[in-house]
């Protein structure tokens, strides 16, 4: 969509390229108004004579040595007061009221322990309360607790950072010979070379198999690499599957069960669970999707375990907070030791850069905390600014979102059963407003953005199925009536260039039609058709039957068409013109 959206929506799967907007939205505008003159079109020939009746890659090296950041000088900020966290609470409530969220959670730690925490609204339509203990997917705040699993191996010995995959996955291949040469850490920091769509493509299944991450990680063997390994950031979620299934071999374990005994044990994540049969066991918050821009529904979201190191593990808002609390504090919840301490530095160390202000480090992007200051006094160097650490995680039906400012030890989850993969930057504005009043700044207005295509994809899907349908009904039209006017209009005197028109029309929608879906929208959002129909559900309720009606009308259509324009007998052609009047 997962997009995504993945991670569908294109916003949580990369931080992609640059492009032109003001070129993308009258392209796609003229999209749509091409779809929707077509049919326009359509019915003109109905009427001329036979009316009597649809992450940029950046170019930084990834350095086999580089030493961690200097610590920062300054002092740690001062606890956020009581009153800060009433006011995050009531921020929160405000945006469940006006953009109408069914339920979410919040937890707030610092020094080592929860100093906060609250839920607002429903877990489903039972209206059910939401709970901080309240398991839900987590979409891709999954792959951080992978990344534990991946250096609790390399303390073992089991794994090297910077050795091979093949290494372990000798019957690893891509179809690109530079897959030999990914390492361990190249697939930690995202800069394996592995494209944005090809960690989605799980996504349109529903597996629950357990066999099921090897299988996806074999699948990828007809993938290209985007460029040589090492060399620069590109997110994608077959990296941490990839990862995943490291740990399961060089473990001996089912990378669930591994995840189960070392991750979610010593943090003592009760509510975390690896299959979404074991959630629902734990009263999971149902998911729900805005459908239409206009109203949420609960939504079922295939979210199989192909992605489970990537995407599809179920934790509750409190036991993400135990996760913050040990990588705060050095590795260590409570008295289990999870991580030392070096391997927690090395997790936290950006190593690639993303953009201009972002790094990744492993499984955790890295920013200045713009949050800290007003947005009217941001200094020109934000380096004086503190480390912010974060990760959020988008799926067709919920949003998740982790925080770290290690200066501070401040730590900070939401998690909200619901995602507008129209918009999720709308959700994701929450995440930023959170971190705002905890520093002592008043929230923002949301700015969407995401592009026109995506903000409006359910409005093109919806006119090109009414174009599809309109074409449907006027080609039945135009065929019932036509086989009436045959009895008593010979075929040399019937018009036939509005037959004509009509059948070239409607075979260009549907030309459209298809280029639109299979083409030019999954390379758009860098995913796959499938993906989009399951992680859209509101396009994908329209996308499919126009689809339908693209795949199967036009021969039949065309074919019929034809019929009524040829004439009986093969020896009266018909003519193109104005019907020739006799002579009194």
């Amino acid at each position: 969509m997962a997009m995504s959206m993945g991670n569908i929506s294109r916003s949580h799967r990369s931080y992609g390229s640059h492009k032109s907007h003001g070129s993308l939205v009258r392209f796609q505008t003229a999209a749509l108004l091409v779809g929707l003159s077509l049919l326009a079109a359509e019915s003109a020939a109905l009427a001329f004579g036979i009316t009597d009746t649809g992450v940029t890659v950046s170019d930084v090296v990834l350095p086999p040595q580089q030493s961690p950041a200097p610590p920062d000088p300054r002092p740690p900020d001062p606890a956020p007061p009581d009153s800060a966290f009433q006011a995050v609470d009531t921020y929160i409530q405000e945006q469940l009221d006006s953009m109408g969220i069914p339920g979410a959670a919040v937890v707030i730690v610092r020094d080592g322990k929860q100093v906060h925490a609250g839920a607002f609204g429903r877990a489903d339509d039972s209206g059910r309360a939401m709970t901080v203990q309240t398991p839900l997917l987590l979409a891709s705040t999954s792959k951080s607790l992978t990344a534990m699993a991946v250096l609790q191996q390399v303390e073992a010995g089991r794994l090297a950072l910077d050795e091979p995959v093949v290494t372990h996955l000798p019957w690893f291949s891509l179809r690109d010979s530079r897959a030999s040469s990914i390492t361990v850490r190249h697939l930690l920091h995202q800069a394996s070379g592995l494209s944005s769509a090809d960690g989605t493509a799980f996504e349109a299944s529903d597996t629950q198999a357990p066999e099921a991450i090897e299988q996806g990680v074999r699948d990828l063997a007809g993938a290209m690499l985007e460029g040589n390994p090492g060399e620069a950031f590109g997110y994608s979620n077959a990296n941490y599957n990839i990862l995943g299934l490291l740990v399961q071999t060089v473990s001996g374990q089912p990378f669930g069960e591994y995840i189960e005994e070392h991750v979610f044990a010593p943090l003592a994540m009760t509510h975390s669970h690896i299959t979404r049969a074991s959630a629902e066991a734990d009263n999971i918050a149902r998911g729900y999707s805005l459908w239409f821009g206009s109203f949420w529904r609960q939504t079922e979201v295939p979210a199989p375990t192909t992605g489970m190191p990537s995407t599809t593990m179920y934790a509750s808002a409190e036991d993400l907070g135990h996760e913050l609390i040990a990588l705060l504090g050095g590795g260590t919840y409570l008295e289990n030791r999870v991580l030392r301490p070096e391997s927690v530095e090395a997790m936290l160390t950006p190593r690639v850069r993303v953009d201009d202000s972002k790094q990744y480090a492993m499984a955790w992007f890295s920013r200045p905390l713009d949050e800290s200051v007003n947005p009217a006094a941001r200094p020109p160097d934000t380096s004086q600014l503190p480390q912010l650490l974060e990760h959020q995680g988008e799926w067709g039906n919920t949003h998740t979102y982790k925080a770290m400012v290690p200066a501070s030890g401040l730590g900070v989850v939401l998690v909200i059963n619901a995602n507008d993969t129209s918009a999720p930057s709308r959700l994701k504005a929450l995440d930023s407003n959170i971190l705002r009043i905890l520093h002592g700044q008043a929230p923002v207005p949301t700015v969407v953005q995401e592009d026109w295509l995506q903000r409006n994809g359910w409005v093109v899907s919806s006119a090109l199925l009414l174009a599809e349908l309109g074409s449907f009904v006027l080609a039945l039209t135009i065929i019932l009536r036509t086989r009436t006017r045959r009895r008593s209009i010979s075929p040399a005197a019937r018009n036939q260039w509005p037959l004509i028109i009509f059948a070239a029309a409607a075979l260009t929608l549907d030309a459209f039609l298809l280029w639109l879906s299979v083409s030019y929208a999954p390379a758009h959002f860098e995913t796959h058709l499938a993906v989009i129909v399951r992680q859209f559900p509101d396009i994908g309720f329209t996308l499919v039957p126009a689809l339908a009606l693209a795949v199967l009308w036009p021969v039949p259509r065309t074919l019929w068409l034809l019929a009524r324009m040829l004439p009986k007998n093969p020896t009266a052609a018909p003519r193109l013109g104005r019907p020739t009047v006799p002579a009194a």
